[in-house]
């Protein structure tokens, strides 16, 4: 499919195609983004029409996650551009809301989820997961998909999403999509367009930190030895601030020990370079 799906603004139109589809029988997956698509969000899409037979994409820079000093303003937009992209994909209709969609006068509602939120990014962005879960659980019941796929990229609020779907009885699968990385390992992300062209060959150092970190994780060494060496390699060559380097649960994002680390452990990290705030995490 090549042309550019249909775009619908309103709740009340999204909920009327999403209606008429499943007046015929058929499935529909949703894929929330904020726009400045990249091949990770694709990927999605195309993982979604294994599952239903028509994909929802919603663009929305979500105001609510993002803390007054950071890059709301300048995070990046193209509706045309990604209308393309999701059209090739495969996409049948984008849901781009306006702020007074999703936030009325008047809205005064907040979801909050504890326990996987909190340490991390919930630590460092404490506005952050609350703003995500408030914003996925309207496009979710705006919507009404049988299935929502969200990037394992950002594993920790895969994981929020999880848990507040299935704390609040969402009648929706949650599924996560591996992370799409470059040819030189760095994750997909839409802000890597904030790197210049040497902040974006440093960036490769990243993943190659993430990689033997793993590694020696995996050989038994102790998370207390890997953790600070791979802060000291990422600070070698040009990240900082360094916000953190852990090794965590991914079930329960509890922090792991100082000792070797166990099943289902993954290494998170959220470094600097300049001033492009790069973020990963890699399983043990």
């Amino acid at each position: 499919m090549s042309d550019r799906p249909a775009i619908v603004r309103t709740v009340a139109a999204l909920r009327r195609q999403v209606a008429a589809w499943r007046a015929a029988g058929e499935r529909v997956a949703m894929v929330p983004t904020m726009g400045a698509l990249h091949e990770g969000h694709l990927s999605l899409v195309r993982l979604g029409l294994t599952r239903a037979d028509h994909v929802v994409a919603s663009i929305f820079v979500n105001p609510a996650q993002f803390a007054p000093h950071e890059d709301f303003d300048a995070y990046p937009r193209g509706e045309g551009r990604d209308a393309q992209l999701l059209g090739e994909a495969g996409c049948a209709l984008i849901f781009a809301p306006d702020v007074a969609v999703m936030y009325p006068d008047g809205f005064s509602t907040r979801v909050l989820v504890d326990g996987v939120s909190g340490p991390l990014e919930g630590e460092k962005r404490p506005q952050f997961f609350g703003g995500v879960a408030t914003v996925v659980a309207k496009l979710l019941n705006q919507c009404g998909p049988d299935v929502a796929l969200f990037g394992e990229k950002d594993y920790q609020q895969l994981l929020v999403i999880r848990r507040m779907a299935r704390d609040l009885d969402l009648p929706v699968e949650i599924i996560g999509g591996p992370t799409v990385r470059e040819a030189d390992g760095l994750a997909m992300s839409s802000r890597n367009a904030y790197l210049s062209a040497d902040e974006r060959a440093v960036a490769a150092v990243l993943p190659a930190v993430m990689a033997e970190a793993v590694e020696a994780l995996r050989d038994g060494a102790p998370a207390a030895n890997v953790e600070p060496a791979a802060i000291e390699r990422l600070a070698a060559a040009g990240f900082g601030p360094i916000d953190y380097v852990q090794a965590h649960d991914g079930e329960t994002m509890e922090r792991l020990g100082p000792g070797p680390v166990g099943p289902g452990a993954r290494v998170f990290v959220a470094a600097w370079l300049g001033k492009t705030r790069l973020i990963d995490n890699w399983a043990v």
